[in-house]
């Protein structure tokens, strides 16, 4: 029997997919990622029967980053990113072994099919999957086929039948334009990102932000915001006066007429036209016009309309919606979230869309009288050939979605049932006035039919006072008219809605990445979020924005990368050669990134006048190992220490406070060594400034305390202090934590595992024996006498903390409690003690331990 895998691009999408197409009829497992299920069944494929196993990604298998020796900030030109630089495919998520897992599962397979999401970045992850599994897939006749992709827009079972009877072949044109717009996304952002972080974080040091990102199209979008913000500070308000008329006729409620002048700009002009107006008593009605006209029901949704909404009438980030949205549909709620298309096409089942909904409280009376009235015809929208628009796939209650996914599902619901329903229709009255030689008018509203409204009650046509009635030639008794005088008022600061609506106006971004730019100038602090989810430039954001300008106009006007975004589109279509257009971009920002460099000293004027130079800034610390003066603790994001003699900054570890170390130091550079805490819970180590930003030892890499320093002899490294082997981690090691005492404490110096131990005790100190049976350092304690712990009175003893059985019970594993999740903890292979390489985990003794884990 042949076996066939089948693909999804999320856990549960796979979940659902296969439940549909067994008919519940599956068995599942866990693969051996731990993340991604596989669930198996037998069925019919290609007029024969096979064995199913449908299983997952978890969104891109590979991500795109250049060979290790190009991500040397200190060693590598920026300028050399641009080509000179080698890229290579990296496995996304290393944890996962998503590699190795498919490899697992597609060994010996004979057909494959692609359940990716049916977008650009779905056909790429298409060809990421095939390049895993095909070298293990078996090979067949060689003119079999053996690939498929399945195209669906929603987890119904009848959208995933129609997909399974209807498998097409994946699109290597739209797979290519992802990979283009990766690597130029890579290459411009990380080589403009590099130089200008090196540049002004060496300068400045209140910048608050621990990178100075460059994107192409983070950045036009932080301009649009910023191009707001100067419209704002440069508007000079000006005075104008609106002449005001009051009428009333009989005992009917004065009415407030608008001037048809609408305002003038000299006070004296509108006092000539109040001593005009106020020598006649009566107004005279000049015309009375009533129309009926129609508010029209919304278009069908689509992904920026959706994040406008709920940026402006839910109060949702672009981001947090889009997960949401995601959440929704990988549960069928709703159909997929990512389309441009505002046009139902002519086989959609919009009447049994609209069936599902008739249960459901808030709009059931909406939806069965459409139903028994009959469906008025959508508004033809756009299609843009992708998916069709967001549409509730089947009921739900909040008590399912929980409130977000709720809120968001209530308005696709009503969206859509709206464009089902016939426009608001209203009535308008205006009547028109002459008070002597002066016209004046006034106008109202009288709801004929509610129409859509009914289920978006926001857009209704609020309820005014009734017109009075009256024909031409009469005449109404003038109550008062007075001139009043106001200002003009200035822009306010881009929401998030209108900003959406800019990128998209100007072909920034796509309608999956556009929540994606909006988040990362939020995240670098170049712009806040304020009431009304409106966008303020910080005073970073601003000075960067006005750099570009001062220097090239282009790197934040939208111009450039809207005509990038095009030749991305003409490559998904087949119409442009991948290669080139790489290529011909490439240089274009390659010239402009030289140009940067050698104009940066005007973009320098601007940074000098907001931000305080870096020799300015901070606090006296420790001593360097060159010239022996204080050097400066700068506190900003990033934090870092800088001598302004030596004209030297040296990086520290984020997220925690910085101390002296007891003014010990370093023997290898004679920098005074610093302490790091993450808190009274947290961990806590010393390390050399120095050393910090420059390994002493190849087995080190940058970043590293003396808690992974493997300098032989060192008090403080490794070597000295380390006890064993991390009973969590496989690459960690347990080190003594010298100044924790009187509660004593060994932390792992690569997770946020704590091992508290020996409380009260006068002094811990690691011993250079080791533990015969787990290769364990013995520590040698020493108790007070009046609080020992140990039997018969005695106050001191040298044993394995994992193995001695006198130690046993003053043993207790925690978890560091991190300012920042990951704060202590850093990436690489760790090395035990270096006299005798890594250490045997405690095996026996991890059950004790786990013992007193909370």
């Amino acid at each position: 029997m042949k076996t066939v895998l089948m693909v999804a691009e999320k856990p549960s999408l796979a979940q659902s997919i296969a439940k549909i197409l067994s008919k519940g009829n599956c068995t599942s497992r866990k693969g051996l990622n731990g993340a991604c299920s596989v669930h198996e069944y037998t069925g019919s494929f290609q007029g024969q029967t096979v064995r199913f196993k449908m299983t997952s990604v978890c969104g891109h298998v590979m991500s795109l980053d250049f060979i290790g020796k190009y991500n040397n900030w200190d060693k590598v030109d920026p300028a050399e990113l641009f080509s000179k630089a080698l890229t290579e495919k990296k496995e996304a998520n290393p944890k996962l072994n998503m590699v190795k897992f498919l490899q697992v599962e597609a060994r010996g397979c004979d057909y494959v099919v692609l359940w990716l999401d049916c977008d650009k970045e779905g056909e790429n992850i298409c060809f990421e999957v095939l390049d895993a599994i095909e070298p293990v897939m078996s090979k067949g006749s060689g003119r079999e086929r053996s690939v498929y992709r399945a195209k669906f827009s929603s987890i119904t079972d009848t959208d995933i039948w129609k997909a399974m009877n209807g498998l097409g072949e994946p699109n290597r044109n739209e797979a290519l334009s992802v990979d283009a717009r990766q690597e130029l996304d890579l290459r411009i952002g990380c080589a403009f990102t590099r130089f200008q972080t090196k540049y002004f974080q060496g300068k400045y040091g209140n910048l608050d932000s621990s990178l100075i990102s460059f994107g192409p199209c983070q950045t036009p979008t932080l301009g649009f915001c910023v191009e707001r913000h100067d419209k704002i500070q440069s508007f000079k308000p000006e005075t104008y006066w609106v002449l005001q008329a009051k009428v009333f006729k009989g005992k009917d409620s004065p009415l407030t007429l608008d001037w048809n002048r609408v305002r003038v700009f000299d006070r004296e002009v509108g006092q000539m036209f109040v001593n005009l107006t106020k020598t006649f008593w009566e107004a005279q009605v000049e015309s009375v016009s009533k129309k009926e006209k129609a508010k029209q029901r919304p278009q069908a949704l689509n992904t920026v309309e959706m994040l406008r909404v709920a940026s402006s009438a839910l109060g949702m980030g672009p981001q947090h919606t889009m997960q949401i949205a995601e959440r929704l549909y990988t549960q069928g709620y709703i159909s997929y979230p990512r389309t441009e298309t505002t046009h139902y096409p002519e086989n959609f089942d919009l009447k049994g869309t609209l069936e599902q909904q008739t249960n459901n409280p808030f709009w059931a009376e909406e939806v069965k009288a459409l139903l028994s009235t009959g469906l008025n015809r959508p508004r033809k929208g756009t299609d843009a050939g992708d998916h069709p628009p967001i549409t509730p796939m089947r009921a739900a209650s909040e008590r399912e979605l929980g409130s977000d996914g709720w809120r968001l599902y209530d308005y696709i619901t009503r969206h859509f049932i709206a464009t089902l329903s016939q426009d608001c229709k209203y009535l308008q009255t205006t009547i028109d006035f002459n008070i002597g030689t002066e016209a004046f008018s006034c106008s109202g509203k009288t709801l004929i039919s509610p129409g859509y409204t009914a289920v978006m009650p926001w857009q209704g046509i609020p309820l005014e006072e009734a017109m009075p009635a009256c024909e031409r030639g009469e005449t109404f008794t003038v109550d008062e008219i007075k001139l009043l005088e106001k200002q003009t008022s200035s822009p306010d600061y881009l929401t998030e809605a209108e900003l959406i609506t800019l990128m998209e106006k100007h072909g920034i971004g796509t309608d999956a990445s556009i929540p994606v730019h909006i988040n990362n100038i939020c995240q670098r602090n170049y712009v806040t979020v304020e009431n009304g989810r409106k966008l303020k430039p910080t005073n970073l954001g601003i000075v960067l924005v006005h750099g570009y300008y001062k220097t090239d106009a282009e790197l934040v006007l939208p111009t450039i990368r809207s005509a990038v975004e095009k030749q991305l589109t003409l490559i998904s279509l087949g119409k442009a050669n991948y290669q080139q257009v790489l290529q011909h971009t490439l240089d274009i920002f390659k010239r402009k990134f030289h140009y940067f460099v050698d104009s940066i000293p005007s973009m320098d004027e601007l940074m000098e006048v907001s931000f305080s130079p870096i020799a300015a800034t901070g606090k006296p610390l420790s001593r360097c190992g060159k010239c022996h003066r204080f050097m400066k603790y700068i506190q900003a994001k990033p934090s870092r220490l800088h001598c302004s003699h030596c004209d030297e900054t040296y990086s520290l570890p984020q997220n925690g406070a910085i101390k002296l170390y007891k003014e010990l130091r370093c023997p290898l550079d004679d920098f005074e060594l610093v302490l790091w805490t993450s808190g009274a819970r947290g961990k806590s180590y010393p390390l050399c400034p120095y050393c910090f930003s420059n390994p002493p030892f190849r087995d080190m890499k940058k970043g590293m305390g003396c808690n992974e320093c493997t300098h032989p002899s060192c008090q403080h490294s490794l070597n000295s202090l380390g006890i064993g082997q991390c009973v969590e981690c496989d690459s960690g090691v347990l080190v003594l934590d010298p100044i924790s005492g009187p509660k004593w404490r060994m932390a792992c110096n690569k997770c946020n595992v704590v091992v508290h131990f020996f409380e009260h005790a006068h002094r811990v100190q690691v011993a250079q024996e080791s533990c015969d049976a787990c290769d364990a350092s013995l520590v040698a304690v020493d108790f007070n006498k009046t609080r020992t712990p140990l039997p018969a009175g005695e106050t001191q003893h040298t044993g394995c903390v994992f193995c001695d059985l006198v130690f046993q019970d003053l043993v207790e594993l925690k978890h560091a409690t991190m300012r920042h999740r990951g704060g202590g903890a850093r990436r690489g292979r760790g090395r035990g003690r270096g006299r005798r390489g890594n250490p045997k985990k405690p095996k026996d003794k991890m059950a004790a331990l786990a013992a007193y884990f909370v």
